[in-house]
């Protein structure tokens, strides 16, 4: 059985956008697995506490990766 575990951080994406990255990642093990996956593969989309989450020993929060997607540099 497939298990896909996603972190984000919180409130950057919608439950729009959680539910399609679920269906996207199942989409893409099926396609390497077979459609007989499709009901076994587990995928969980974790959010993490904005500035809990670091790079480089660097915190990184919500308002981070949002202007980060903007296009924006700190």
């Amino acid at each position: 059985m497939p298990f896909i575990q996603v972190k984000v951080i919180e409130d950057v994406f919608t439950e729009d956008q959680k539910q399609q990255i679920v269906r996207t990642l199942t989409d893409a093990m099926v396609s390497i697995e077979g459609e007989n996956m499709r009901p076994v593969t587990w995928c969980v989309v974790e959010e993490v506490r904005s500035g809990s989450w670091g790079i480089a020993g660097n915190p990184l929060t919500t308002a981070d990766v949002k202007a980060l997607a903007a296009g924006v540099s700190a």
